[in-house]
């Protein structure tokens, strides 16, 4: 348990992980019956952009930072609204300066509606204290200190039965994406109506065909994938880019991904081999 997202609290990983989660949030709205949201790796909730760990990699300042401070289409600005809304909240309403960055617990808080409830697991204990702190009090959030692995069965089917479950693993340990697999096949045959963001890392020996054959063997229905790399996705500097398996997609977000994110990916650019990718992996 050594990752600690605040060294990466709104890098370009977490520009596109959750610009995808607010806008499935805000799809579920549509209907008005409630819905929930299992984060099963949900971290602190909340970071300090100015905290020692922040500017040690200063990793924010090429994602929410750069976007903070984009010209931007309007087409862009309405997909990133429900999120860069979210990060405004938390910065007195104004995403400049930008102090905060809001984790997917308080993006997701942010967006929530009376009915609705969300669920944020952590294992780490000194985050899962600090989570519990930060929404003490808070009916309509459910903090619990806990495998994020084992709430994709005991957390489901919710009690609403309908709703988005995020899984954002630390990708710390070998074996990650067989968990991602194996997570999703157990998770989906008991909550088969939900919809699942699973995130992943865009590395230079980042198997990504083999886990995209594994998901299509596992036969969900309506599979999309989206990533985004920033550099050269063969360099090995580390983090080049991410990704994000969406089952159950709401049906505008394909379409809304494949017109934005080329502006997305300009914005966030690091070298001129950056890219993006927006494919349906399974059909109906």
């Amino acid at each position: 348990m050594n990752y600690r997202h605040v060294f990466h609290a709104g890098n370009f990983a977490d520009v596109l992980k959750h610009a995808i989660v607010a806008a499935i949030v805000t799809y579920l709205q549509k209907k008005d019956t409630a819905f929930r949201v299992i984060d099963t790796h949900a971290g602190l909730g909340a970071y300090q952009l100015g905290s020692e760990e922040a500017q040690k990699t200063g990793e924010w300042k090429t994602g929410i930072g750069r976007i903070a401070a984009a010209e931007m289409s309007d087409e862009l600005r309405a997909f990133l609204a429900p999120w860069l809304g979210a990060v405004a909240e938390v910065n007195g309403g104004s995403l400049l300066p930008l102090e905060r960055y809001p984790g997917s617990p308080l993006l997701v808080r942010a967006l929530l509606r009376k009915q609705d409830r969300l669920s944020a697991i952590e294992l780490h204990p000194a985050d899962a204290a600090k989570l519990s702190k930060l929404f003490a009090g808070d009916h309509q959030v459910r903090v619990t200190e806990l495998d994020g692995w084992l709430a994709l069965g005991a957390h489901l089917p919710p009690k609403e039965k309908r709703g988005l479950v995020l899984v954002d693993p630390p990708f710390e340990k070998e074996g990650e994406f067989d968990r991602l697999i194996e997570g999703l096949d157990r998770a989906t045959k008991r909550f088969p109506g939900g919809s699942y963001c699973l995130w992943y890392p865009l590395k230079a020996d980042t198997d990504t065909a083999g886990f995209h054959d594994k998901l299509k063997q596992l036969g969900r229905p309506r599979t999309l994938v989206a990533e985004l790399w920033v550099r050269d996705p063969a360099t090995e500097k580390g983090l080049n880019g991410s990704g994000m398996i969406v089952v159950n997609p709401p049906f505008t977000l394909a379409d809304n991904l494949r017109k934005t994110l080329p502006e997305l990916t300009e914005i966030l650019a690091q070298d001129g081999q950056a890219g993006f990718r927006v494919e349906t992996l399974v059909g109906e």
